[in-house]
């Protein structure tokens, strides 16, 4: 589903906002104050850039029981997309979003429009033929085209450009996999070129370089999208979650207000909720983080993404104020980062010492979903007749969002695609997958054992200072804790209502996150992230 972060006032890094010099921190869903500390936090707005740079959306709530030929779960950018391109094709649809539509994923994105993806091609050649694996590489290349073409014929103001992609290592131990990258991406049809020259400032051992990627401004470019879709029998709801969904003819989608029957539903939600095919053990959740901050040198042009031990991307992006550097990086297992602010803080040094840093803007974080094989899951749900969904684009969800899009959009429209059978999501069992699907299920196993095992963080919720959330112990059990800088105390279940995995406290979003699948709570326990549907209960702590 795709939610994020609440409405932000739009504002840019003049003298007033430097004095003031931090931000107003914004709870998923709802505005929650807090004191800001200078030890805790970075200067700067704690909402993305794209999110701050453009306009609320007010869709309505469903109201009532409606039918329409297509129903799409999720408002990023594959639920809007296919919406798009579904009624052109004469098709009625209804896109349903739990609170605000291109908040979630794509509204936390780096927006790097590139089939440039770190070291993706030598491991697409481990898992898949060399034919197949070319798919890959010839979807995103389309992908990106066919971005370029909706900006064009749509007149899409959205900061769109051409520009380079590189991958680099500043290292001499990650040269050797830069070069393999260089030689399995050219195998799959990719023109790409290793160089020792890039306009960054600072020294590197070596880099690979595709020309003609891009990048924009993805929620400009989405609300445009967004706006074609109302009308003719045609729907957007915000603020309408779903709950149930239901393969058959016709299919029903439940939510909170009603039931919405189609021929077809597709799941654009990060993680299938309707979960045929036992991708609680093939998708795993990520995280990462960004800062988008200015520089007194120039800002250099490009789309870069760091191959060493820490994984960085650079990108510019302009602003009213000038040209903008977003920083990424801080990646790791959803619910498993430690103390998230530390995160922020690292990208903040690494960016320090190879940049004249002037100002931290804002910053953001984003969650994805990787898979055993490094292609996503995109087509007919495992087991169904008419329940398509999209996941698993490990990062790249630009240009594999706009794929999902493509694949799907054709399949209900009953026309050939080339990719479908290399995305679908029922083309492997999981034996085959071998040492990762190996490691990340030892990975959720070891999980659940802390949930059952480990002893709380806190002998109880009386021991939270203000601003802290922990696991503690309550009444004999261990419940979800946190207390506000007002000292009001929150206490919900530590148990995510998906699959019974625990939650762990992120201190930089404040928000519980799951351990296994990636499922989010606000300090509510209100579901902000799928793949739960559910609260968490709420826990009296005595």
């Amino acid at each position: 589903m795709d939610e994020g972060l609440a409405d932000a006032s739009t504002g840019g890094h003049g003298e007033q906002h430097l004095r003031r010099g931090y931000g107003e921190r914004y709870d998923y869903g709802e505005h929650h104050n807090h004191d800001i500390h200078d030890d805790q936090i970075l200067p700067g707005k704690t909402h993305s850039l794209w999110l701050d740079t453009t306009p609320d959306t007010n869709f309505p709530v469903q109201e009532k029981d409606i039918e329409v030929d297509t129903v799409i779960v999720g408002g990023g950018i594959v639920g809007i997309t296919c919406a798009v391109f579904l009624k052109e094709a004469g098709q009625t649809v209804a896109l349903v979003e739990m609170r605000k539509i291109i908040k979630g994923a794509t509204g936390h994105t780096t927006a790097k429009i590139t089939s440039m993806q770190g070291l993706k091609y030598q491991k697409l050649l481990k898992a898949f033929p060399l034919k197949q694996a070319r798919i890959y590489a010839e979807a995103n290349q389309a992908a990106i085209e066919k971005i370029a073409d909706l900006v064009n014929q749509k007149y899409i103001d959205c900061d769109f450009m051409r520009t380079s992609s590189y991958t680099y290592t500043e290292l001499q131990k990650n040269l050797n996999a830069i070069k393999n990258e260089e030689e399995a991406a050219n195998r799959l049809g990719l023109p790409v070129a290793f160089t020792k020259d890039i306009p960054l400032p600072f020294d590197i051992k070596g880099a690979i370089r595709l020309d003609n990627q891009a990048q924009f401004h993805p929620r400009k470019y989405l609300l445009a999208l967004a706006n074609e879709i109302p009308g003719d029998g045609s729907y957007i709801f915000e603020n309408t979650r779903a709950f149930k969904v239901e393969d058959g003819d016709p299919c029903v989608v439940t939510t909170a207000k009603g039931e919405i029957k189609a021929k077809n539903i597709i799941l654009a939600t990060a993680f299938p909720f309707y979960d045929t095919g036992l991708f609680a053990a093939k998708l795993y959740p990520h995280y990462a983080y960004a800062i988008g901050m200015y520089i007194e040198s120039s800002v250099p042009k490009g789309i870069y993404y760091s191959e060493d031990d820490i994984h960085h991307s650079l990108r510019n992006q302009p602003t009213r104020d000038g040209l903008l550097l977003i920083v990424g990086g801080g990646y790791h297992k959803t619910g498993q980062g430690g103390d998230t602010l530390k995160q922020y803080k690292a990208i903040e040094e690494y960016a320090r010492d190879r940049f004249n840093l002037e100002l931290i803007n804002s910053y953001w974080s984003t969650e994805d979903y990787d898979t055993p094989d490094e292609a996503p899951y995109i087509g007919k749900a495992p087991k169904s007749k008419h329940v398509y969904m999209a996941a698993g684009f490990g990062g790249w969800g630009m240009t594999n969002g706009t794929i999902a899009a493509m694949v799907i959009a054709d399949e209900i429209l009953d026309r050939q695609n080339p990719w479908s059978t290399f995305f679908n999501p029922s083309r492997h069992e999981p034996a085959t997958y071998g040492r990762k699907f190996l490691i990340e299920g030892i990975n959720i196993a070891e999980q659940y054992t802390k949930g059952l095992f480990l002893r709380p963080e806190k002998a109880n919720p009386s021991k939270l200072s203000n601003g802290e959330g922990a696991i503690v112990k309550a009444d004999g059990k261990k419940i979800a804790a946190y207390r506000d800088d007002k000292g009001k105390l929150y206490t919900v279940s530590s148990i995510c209502t998906h699959l019974g995995c625990p939650v762990n406290w992120n201190n930089a979003e404040q928000t519980w996150d799951c351990t296994c699948h990636g499922s989010r709570f606000n300090i509510n326990g209100e579901v902000i992230h799928g793949p739960a549907t559910g609260d968490l209960p709420e826990e009296k702590a005595y």
